[in-house]
């Protein structure tokens, strides 16, 4: 693993440097349109991404699921979405074979791109060797047991891109990471609430792993009003009738089903907080973020990425157990609103990701361009484009301030 070295920068100087335009394909997962109407975290990075690197002037084609919208030029490899086969190897290996195959037709049209970015999964990193284009992967799943293997053997084919610093340290030794890089969000579009409500708010998909049963406990043990927002995907619905539906109420413990949208953005806006119970290495977190953009502090486990995303005593708490988060709901009252947004915009903010990005990509065409000139002595570099900087800055995301760093 090859960690980026940092230097930490004021939050209030934000260095951006003036880079030329790119042609960027861009591959969102087959499964959910973007950006997505409900649930949808890495649909929603996508969507906001594409958006700010359009803005830029870059041109981007977005190749995503059917219905998807973007200021990107939006391409649907296939017919229709598959939002309740998410994982299937049949529509993964079709999606990316196709986009793959358009990308190809680009070259062979005069209309190359210069880097791909890849946000699908697994099929396209297997075979980005595949293709001339160089490939960014911005690393979604977490690294266990099954995928580390995986990234050892292919991680090599692309530029590896990890969303939380925990990610990166928690990297497959040998496999490189091009740079750390967290999940973007527009602050400006999420409200804050002048006045909260009386509830907590748990949000995610039902799995196990989310807590959502922890969340009831915390929210019993502190005699506070918790509202639950998610899908139930398939394969969740035991756990759901088991461990949920028996303790909702429609009082203390009430279920929004799965919500997206203004309703969304209502339920984290009017919050009094946030629970995060996780028992796993969830390598980012946007319901974190998007709650702390509302103004509204995060009660989390510090599993995973939750230990940096919240900073414990200043836009939340970190909590061990159950117990400590009921006794946490009745702290509250210590951390500030603003704060809890500031802590966002200074570190997430769109701008800033995408200021990472655009560095990462021109590191992995420069990177091709090198390999190719090793293979053919005769080829000579490329003229420097007028507006291309002579450097790009490198990012990553450390406790509460920007990190930049240069090279």
């Amino acid at each position: 693993m090859t960690a980026p070295s940092v230097t930490m920068r004021p939050a209030s100087q934000p260095t951006r440097a003036a880079r030329r335009r790119l042609r960027v394909a861009m591959i969102a997962p087959p499964w959910i349109p973007v950006p997505p109407p409900a649930y949808g975290g890495v649909e929603a990075v996508v969507a906001l991404l594409c958006d700010e690197l359009v803005a830029r002037g870059h041109e981007v084609t977005l190749f995503a699921a059917p219905g998807s919208r973007s200021a990107a030029r939006v391409c649907a490899p296939l017919e229709s979405a598959h939002a309740d086969q998410i994982g299937s190897s049949l529509y993964d290996a079709d999606f990316v074979g196709t986009s793959f195959d358009a990308v190809d037709r680009a070259a062979l049209e005069g209309r190359a791109f210069e880097v791909l970015h890849d946000h699908s999964g697994f099929t396209a990193v297997a075979m980005a060797n595949r293709i001339s284009v160089p490939m960014v992967q911005t690393l979604h799943a977490p690294f266990n047991d099954e995928t580390r293997p995986f990234y050892t053997r292919h991680g090599h084919k692309a530029s590896l891109v990890a969303i939380s610093r925990f990610q990166l340290e928690h990297s497959p030794p040998g496999v490189r990471i091009a740079e750390v890089v967290p999940n973007p969000i527009r602050v400006e579009d999420w409200p804050v609430a002048q006045i909260k409500d009386d509830y907590v708010l748990w949000m995610g998909r039902m799995d196990p792993v989310k807590g959502a049963h922890r969340a009831i406990a915390a929210a019993r043990r502190a005699g506070c009003p918790l509202v639950l927002a998610g899908p139930v995907q398939p394969g969740q619905e035991e756990y759901f009738a088991r461990e949920i539906e028996p303790h909702i109420d429609g009082e203390q413990i009430m279920y929004a089903g799965e919500v997206g949208g203004a309703a969304r953005k209502e339920l984290f806006s009017r919050a009094k907080a946030l629970v995060m119970p996780i028992r796993w290495a969830e390598p980012f977190g946007m319901v974190m973020v998007e709650a702390l953009a509302c103004g509204t502090p995060v009660l989390a486990f510090p599993e995973g990425a939750a230990s940096e995303i919240v900073i414990d005593g200043e836009n939340g708490f970190h909590v061990a157990d159950e117990q400590e988060m009921a006794e946490a709901i009745g702290c509250l009252q210590r951390i500030e609103s603003q704060r809890c947004r500031e802590s966002v915009a200074e570190r997430y903010d769109v701008t800033i990701v995408a200021d990472g990005y655009e560095a990462v990509y021109e590191q992995a065409i420069r990177a091709t361009t090198q390999r190719a000139m090793r293979f053919d002595p005769q080829r000579q570099p490329p003229p420097r484009s007028p507006d291309r900087a002579p450097t790009a800055p490198r990012f990553a995301a450390r406790g509460s301030a920007r990190v930049l760093a240069e090279r």
